[in-house]
């Protein structure tokens, strides 16, 4: 790719630390700035996890892509924005952050001696760059089942590629430059028997209250976890080893220099 084209900077569509630490670990060669966005987060009831976090990563980054363009006009284009998104899972039922305190007791005891799944998300977008009417009508990545063929991949995305065994991403690049990318993680996880005193502190200290499934493997969390099966950092909240991958259509890599 022409030097000339690559991104100016990494505009991250959240306002999460552990997604900004995470982010700043690959060490590009561009500056790392953060633009939260109010992006709604409700979604079909009928989409399965790992379309609801390509969606939710998509969504977020097409926010931020926009109040870019807005700001910037087609300056905006030398701006790649990342968006992300996770999601706890356990018997087919997504449990969001906590309501209170009492609410991430009951999750953990759900949670205690079983496995669950963790889904993240990753988006690409480069702002500024028109395809297919732009941000804003930018289809979703990997449609639920029943929708819109031209939504898959043949319109705007390209063919579904496999992360291993542990995801897939799409990226679409028309006239041959990637526009826009987006994929999925996921990951199981298996908490070790926890007693109502190990809850009731782990609550106590305050950490599990913004997080989704009521806990974070980072810190004091990871005392909780008794086997992984995926991704660590997609656990924490942005897989890197998928966002590495998404990079590198948008001329980014870390590894070379």
């Amino acid at each position: 790719m022409n030097e000339d084209n690559l991104p100016q900077r990494l505009v991250l569509a959240s306002s999460s630390p552990r997604r900004r630490e995470l982010a700043a670990a690959l060490r590009l060669p561009i500056p790392l700035e953060v633009l939260a966005t109010d992006a709604d987060e409700s979604v079909a009831p009928e989409l399965r996890p790992h379309e609801i976090v390509a969606e939710l990563a998509l969504r977020k980054a097409k926010a931020a892509a926009l109040r870019i363009e807005e700001a910037s006009g087609a300056e905006g284009g030398r701006a790649l924005v990342l968006g992300g998104d996770t999601i706890v899972v356990l018997d087919g039922e997504v449990l969001g952050k906590p309501a209170d305190a009492e609410d991430a007791r009951r999750t953990l005891r759900r949670l205690s001696g079983r496995v669950h799944e963790v889904y993240s998300g990753v988006a690409l977008l480069a702002a500024g760059e028109p395809v297919a009417g732009g941000a804003a009508t930018l289809p979703p990545a990997f449609p639920p089942a029943g929708a819109d063929p031209s939504q898959a991949s043949g319109a705007v995305w390209g063919d579904r590629q496999r992360l291993g065994d542990i995801g897939a991403y799409r990226v679409a690049a028309p006239g041959g430059t990637a526009f826009a990318a987006c994929g999925y993680t996921r990951s199981a996880v298996r908490f070790r028997e926890l007693d109502d005193a190990q809850i009731a502190a782990y609550v106590a200290t305050g950490d599990p209250l913004d997080k989704a499934g009521s806990y974070g493997i980072q810190g004091l969390g990871s005392v909780l976890v008794e086997q992984i099966e995926g991704d660590f950092y997609s656990i924490m909240g942005l897989p890197l080893n998928l966002l590495y991958e998404l990079l590198r259509r948008f001329g980014l890599d870390p590894l070379r220099s």
